[in-house]
């Protein structure tokens, strides 16, 4: 493959993350990390998990990306609906004991310390 051809590819597909990550971001991380800032014990869980995709992703050895977030984040979420899990609709309860959600917030504190896209 020319590498015109494959640097597209991977701009179009950090593009993809990238917007995938500020959709997720938008439907639950604004009000999940307004509730952690508020809440110290959230905040540790949200860390605790973070703490956990990191180890999941090998981010010790390699860095964390857009495209790897975004496909953790897509994972998650299929694996969960397979089960049985929906997404809360309307408002956001975060007392509620939700590991979907508070994984998911955890890949919007992730993808928030990503460079920008460019």
């Amino acid at each position: 493959m020319n590498g015109l051809f494959s640097n597209a590819a991977a701009r179009a597909a950090q593009r993809s993350a990238h917007a995938s990550l500020a959709d997720l971001t938008a439907a639950i991380g604004v009000s999940g990390l307004a509730a952690a800032q508020a809440n110290p014990g959230l905040m540790s869980i949200v860390d605790q998990h973070a703490a956990g995709i990191r180890d999941s992703l090998d981010a010790d050895s390699r860095p964390l990306t857009a495209i790897l977030l975004a496909a953790y984040a897509e994972g998650v979420r299929d694996a969960a609906f397979q089960h049985g899990w929906t997404a809360p609709e309307g408002p956001i309860d975060w007392s509620d004991n939700d590991w979907v959600l508070r994984r998911l917030l955890a890949v919007c504190t992730l993808a928030s310390s990503l460079p920008a896209p460019r």
